[in-house]
């Protein structure tokens, strides 16, 4: 199981990495994920998606590891504003470093 997926909520963070969940509380510097990231079984199945959107998150990675531009994600995708794009990757980028430093 991938470490990019996730589901945020409030300040925390939940991430399903080597099949453990584990809780990262360090967001409380950060925009509240919640402002960026939602989930809810009647949106996409809870597929976690851009707020205010029926965007999911992992399309954003998915463009990004193909090669794309985030400009190119934006343009094919108008409701997911740049901040939110970015503040998903920042807090994708945090999750990770969390991650990695926690197998220290």
């Amino acid at each position: 199981m991938g470490c990019t997926s996730f589901i945020a909520k409030r300040y925390s963070a939940i991430s399903p990495c080597a099949g453990l969940l584990q809780k990262h509380h360090w967001m409380t510097a950060m925009t509240p994920a919640t402002s960026v990231i939602h989930s809810d079984l009647d949106i996409l199945g809870g597929t976690p998606v851009f707020v205010g959107t029926r965007v999911p998150v992992k399309t954003l990675l998915d463009y990004l590891e193909a090669g794309d531009s985030l400009d190119e994600f934006l343009d094919h995708f108008p409701s997911v504003g740049r901040d939110q794009a970015i503040a998903a990757l920042e807090l994708a980028k945090e999750m990770l470093m969390a991650y990695a430093n926690s197998a220290r």
